[in-house]
């Protein structure tokens, strides 16, 4: 009886085991819900973020969708639908405007006759304008001998220039004094020898522009067209400008540069984009035309300006005075270009005058400006 008992719970316990296996699979087998890859994803990478003690942590931003899950995926740009149209009219309306601004192409400029004499009583019919070689529409002419000035005085003071430095100093000093206007004109002054150092910022007080030029020691090797390169970029091209302005350089110096890093052609690309024109005075007291003269003379050709050569220390006062004299005898005009792009390539200028014995002096291009 006992056996029976014994055999019949045997069996019992097989049975139960055998339907347990059918109706519950292994846990190996057991389905992944949908979200349990991400949620696991999400939780698996934080051991390995986790960086060594030598090394800063990098703190984690929680981004905007887990920050305000309240917001829908789809509805910023239903909302941005509407301001973006009216961004792009406005924009429409604002760049037709810019571009009529920008075709009218402003330009200042001198005329004299064979013997260097101002010739200041010109009129629009003189004159004919060729940009980027093809004739150009002119909008408006007047004769100029009270634009505002900005101007920069850039003082060679390498051991080059030593033996005139002072007398050339004072010279320097009584031009800024005589063409600089309070209220009106500004200038500032910049010393180089290894390095371009303002001595003075853009002021128009004269007192102050004398005690810069006064600040310069002679003194080092020479970087020329860096401090005509940064003199360009960092202070005339910067400066505000409304309406027309004569924007000038007085450059003295030898020529000679032993320590520039951009070059000659990259220092006169620089005052074509600022709408600069150089005028250089030379300190060669030789008696004779070096190879830093010919830099001089390449340098205010390029840019529209004159070249000096004072080789007796009262010349140096004469060339500054005819410096002032052109800048106070000039024309202003505006003109409209044939077929301008705005690609922001070099454009070239040529103001041609009726009469063959004149000589027309601006600088010689400009940069269109891009879209």
């Amino acid at each position: 009886m006992k056996s029976r008992i014994f055999l019949l719970l045997v069996a019992f316990h097989v049975l139960a085991g055998s339907l347990i296996g059918q109706t519950a699979p292994p846990a190996s087998t057991l389905p992944v819900p949908p979200n349990a890859a991400e949620k696991t994803d999400a939780k698996t990478p934080a051991p390995a973020a986790r960086t060594p003690a030598s090394s800063a942590p990098t703190p984690v931003t929680p981004t905007p969708a887990t920050s305000a899950p309240a917001t829908p995926v789809g509805q910023a740009p239903a909302q941005l639908e509407n301001p973006a149209k009216s961004d792009s009219a406005d924009s429409n309306e604002s760049v037709a405007t810019i571009v009529h601004v920008v075709n009218e192409v402003r330009v200042v400029f001198t005329v004299t006759d064979r013997h260097g004499h101002y010739i200041k009583d010109l009129k629009r019919d003189n004159f004919r304008v060729i940009d980027d070689q093809k004739p150009a529409e002119l909008r408006s002419f007047r004769s100029e001998t009270d634009l505002p000035l900005q101007v920069g005085l850039l003082v060679d003071a390498s051991n080059s220039v030593r033996d005139r430095f002072k007398f050339e100093q004072e010279a320097a000093i009584e031009f800024l004094n005589a063409i600089i206007r309070p209220r009106y004109d500004k200038a500032f002054v910049v010393g180089f020898d290894a390095t371009p150092e303002v001595t003075q910022d853009f002021t128009d007080n004269t007192e102050g522009l004398s005690a810069g030029v006064r600040m310069l020691r002679a003194g080092g090797g020479t970087a020329m067209y860096d401090a005509l390169y940064f003199a360009c970029r960092d202070k005339l091209l910067k400066q505000e400008q409304i309406g027309p302005v004569r924007r000038a350089i007085i450059l003295l110096s030898d020529g000679e540069d032993n320590l520039s890093h951009v070059t000659r052609e990259e220092a006169i690309d620089m005052a074509a984009r600022a709408e600069v024109i150089v005028y250089t005075i030379s300190t060669n007291i030789s008696g004779m035309k070096g190879k830093g003269d010919k830099v001089l003379e390449r340098i205010a050709e390029a840019t529209g300006g004159r070249a000096f050569f004072p080789f007796q220390m009262r010349d140096v006062s004469d060339a500054f005075l005819s410096i002032q004299e052109e800048l106070r005898s000039q024309y202003a005009m505006a003109y409209k270009p044939a077929n301008f792009i705005a690609d922001g390539r070099y454009r070239t200028i040529e103001i041609l005058e009726q009469d063959k014995g004149l000589r027309v002096r601006t600088r010689k291009g400009y940069y269109a400006p891009k879209q």
